[in-house]
């Protein structure tokens, strides 16, 4: 199989669970690819933008099935691609997936940083993966929440860990996600947004859901 890592927002191919993930995984030898949605430039970021890099990579992938994992904005990202995919994509694992980005009240920011957003046509935003702030052009706005990752279709089994303590991506939200959906299961775990402290416990639930054996 090949698995495909979809970081979140202002993040990168660098971030703490893609090199858990990329560890791990490369001792059963599977292909292991984690794309950087910066490029070529975080300032012009968008969700169609990542929704064709996405699908130009996984459709050039070396071996099939194709697995994506997805963390918040890249959870969303993978739910989207789930169903135009579907020929290629086997199975989802997402961390804190940001299923409600669309939803009115559920962006970056509130409603009065967005009136400002759009007035000056860019904003800073400190991203994780350079350690410092960069700015993103409103059209990440206006075209991100074209994309309702929500109500999409994904028929797929999925896998979904969840942080109860989690500011970013309610875990009531996320709940409401799985349970309409029967090919979904949703992990609930005592950690915030990152899930990092839940890694050895995410990874024991993966691995035979991921078929992978010793």
């Amino acid at each position: 199989m090949t698995i495909f890592y979809l970081h979140g927002f202002a993040s990168g191919s660098q971030s703490t669970k893609a090199a858990f993930l990329a560890e791990r995984l490369g001792s059963y030898g599977v292909s292991f690819r984690c794309p950087d949605f910066n490029e070529p430039d975080f300032r012009t970021l968008t969700m169609t933008r990542m929704l064709e890099q996405l699908t130009a990579a996984v459709r050039s992938a070396d071996s099939l099935p194709v697995v994506l994992m997805g963390s918040s904005l890249g959870g969303a990202l993978a739910v989207l691609a789930a169903e135009p995919l579907a020929a290629q994509v086997d199975r989802l694992v997402l961390f804190a997936p940001a299923v409600m980005f669309a939803k009115p009240g559920h962006h970056l920011l509130p409603p009065e940083r967005v009136d400002e957003w759009r007035s000056r046509g860019s904003l800073p935003f400190f991203h994780y993966g350079y350690n410092e702030e960069r700015p993103l052009d409103f059209s990440f706005y206006e075209d991100t929440v074209r994309y309702d990752a929500f109500d999409a279709t994904v028929r797929q089994p999925t896998l979904i860990f969840q942080g109860l303590h989690d500011r970013s991506v309610p875990f009531q939200t996320v709940e409401k996600f799985a349970e309409t959906r029967p090919n979904v299961t949703l992990s609930l775990l005592d950690d915030d947004h990152q899930l990092v402290a839940s890694l050895p416990r995410m990874w024991n639930d993966m691995t035979p859901f991921l078929g992978l054996t010793e």
